[in-house]
């Protein structure tokens, strides 16, 4: 498979593109700073520029199968910018999937109806700026025709893979208070192949 992978300098991006790499997929990374990079792996691609240009990003999409996001909000818009310019690229390369790495705060909450974690007494934090950049790009993504996975890890500490979580469309699993970097990595990679939470956001924790 040719994967494009986002944020591929960042802790669950480089996690996703190692096992992509370990299973000899062709990956193609979009990156402001290529250094970053230090594999040298035959099958990784790296192409200098930026995730809020048009040119780029089309760039970046040509003759892909799949998508894999793990962009932040970077303290800034980035999310916000860049999902219309991936979405537009990826309709117009004929692109159908994309899995994207999202924030438990956007899952639905257990104790308020119609409303989601990060805007509900469920949520601890003060700060709610990264959740809603993460929910209006789910927006997006819900609104367009794409076979999407939104993956909603809670608190994430670095860690390997265990392969032992629990998951859960559109919510959080029960009193699930964090997930390793690896086993969300390994999560939101096995996505790719599997149809199972395809225009749906899942949560995921131990």
């Amino acid at each position: 498979m040719r994967i494009l992978i986002l944020g591929i300098t960042g802790r669950v991006g480089s996690e996703i593109a190692k096992l992509a790499l370990e299973d000899k997929h062709q990956v193609t990374a979009l990156v402001r700073t290529p250094e970053k990079i230090t594999s040298k792996d035959e099958n990784l691609s790296v192409i200098k520029g930026d995730v809020t240009i048009k040119e780029d990003v089309e760039r970046a999409m040509k003759d892909a199968d799949a998508v894999i996001s793990a962009l932040n909000t970077d303290g800034g818009e980035t999310l916000t910018e860049s999902m219309p310019l991936i979405i537009e690229a990826m309709k117009a390369e004929g692109i159908k999937r994309i899995v994207t790495i999202g924030t438990a705060g956007i899952l639905n909450s257990r104790v308020e109806d119609d409303a989601l974690r990060y805007q509900s007494s469920e949520s601890k934090r003060k700060l709610t700026r990264a959740a809603e950049e993460h929910h209006k790009t789910y927006e997006l993504l819900e609104a367009s025709e794409l076979d999407w996975t939104v993956v909603c890890p809670t608190y994430l500490p670095d860690g390997e893979a265990t392969g032992e979580y629990r998951e859960e469309r559109n919510y959080l699993p029960e009193d699930g208070k964090k997930i390793t970097v690896g086993d969300t990595a390994e999560f939101a990679y096995k996505q790719l192949e599997s149809d199972e939470y395809v225009q749906s956001r899942v949560g995921i924790a131990y």
